[in-house]
């Protein structure tokens, strides 16, 4: 065991949750030694039975700057936390507080590693923010390129955050921008059709993003080395299909009637998302990243099966 670890290196997981657990279990079967932080003790049982190492604590803290398990650092570095609920005092303390308390710790291990023998490693760190960052709206097509801008409280977080993760003094600091997270378990929308009520408006784009597709685009950055993957990379499908037409065809699976739309936001928000079209071009073309999913059809239809014979 020692040796598949040596060989592939370590990668610290901050925010094990869905995309982070997947993330670790991804990396624990491919041979890396998968350090994961998180503070739900039911999550860390079973990261510990999956086989990682595992601290419990509070990202915004420094609780676990001294944990044993991270003082070499990692050669990867994974910044994959949610909100937890609270509002934008929840979104500062898990994204702003707690990538502060990331890119200080890495420069604490880059500090006590150099010349000391400890071979401490400030790596590729990788942050995963949200499009929900982009304020376009008009059915337009939005690239990295394109203005943020957070009327929010919780869109200014994540803005803030991403400056933040771009201050890591590791070997490289990478942001992507994931659009709605679906996959195995996240059954939200189809709940919403089968009880007849969609939250949002029929004829705006819905972006999407499998969750096994962000795994592939986060190696991908890190496959890519540091200069090719450094930066901003908006992470999507290719679908661009409007939440009309994703809604009718969940429906016609579930053999229920299309479902009608409240044209009001989703709950824990305060706007309907804004009508655009998130462009993903920049990873294909950078980091020759491809979606397993290209669009909601082939996304949902593993979901749509154990959903069925459940």
């Amino acid at each position: 065991m020692h040796t598949a670890e040596s060989e592939k290196g370590h990668l610290a997981v901050f925010g094990a949750g869905y995309v982070g657990g997947a993330l670790a279990r991804r990396a624990l079967a491919a041979g890396w030694r998968v350090t994961a932080l998180t503070r739900n003790p039911a999550t860390a049982a079973e990261l510990r039975a999956a086989g990682c190492a595992v601290v419990i604590a509070e990202l915004a803290s420094s609780d676990w700057w001294d944990a044993p398990e991270l003082r070499g650092g990692a050669e990867r570095v994974a910044v994959t936390v949610a909100s937890g609920g609270g509002g934008a005092a929840g979104y500062r303390r898990s994204y702003v507080e707690g990538l502060a308390s990331v890119v200080a710790w890495g420069a604490r291990v880059q500090e006590r590693g150099a010349g000391s023998g400890e071979g401490g490693v400030g790596g590729h760190l990788i942050y995963t923010s949200s499009t929900s960052v982009y304020p376009q709206d008009g059915g337009v097509r939005v690239t990295e390129a394109d203005a943020v801008c957070g009327e929010a409280e919780t869109s200014q977080a994540l803005i803030e955050a991403e400056r933040i993760a771009s201050t890591w003094t590791g070997r490289a600091a990478t942001v992507l921008r994931l659009a709605g997270i679906y996959g195995p378990e996240r059954t939200y929308l189809v709940e919403q059709v089968r009880n007849g009520e969609v939250a949002g408006r029929a004829d705006f784009h819905l972006n999407l993003i499998h969750r096994d597709d962000i795994l592939t685009g986060m190696e991908a950055v890190w496959a890519g080395g540091d200069q090719s993957g450094e930066g901003v990379f908006n992470l999507a499908d290719e679908g661009a299909a409007r939440k009309g037409e994703v809604v009718a065809w969940l429906a016609a699976r579930l053999g229920v009637a299309t479902p009608r739309f409240t044209g009001a936001p989703a709950g824990g928000r305060r706007m309907v998302t804004p009508d655009r079209i998130i462009d993903a071009g920049r990873a294909r073309a950078v980091l020759g990243w491809r979606p397993a999913h290209p669009s909601y059809r082939e996304g949902y239809a593993h979901i749509m099966k154990a959903t069925i014979q459940a």
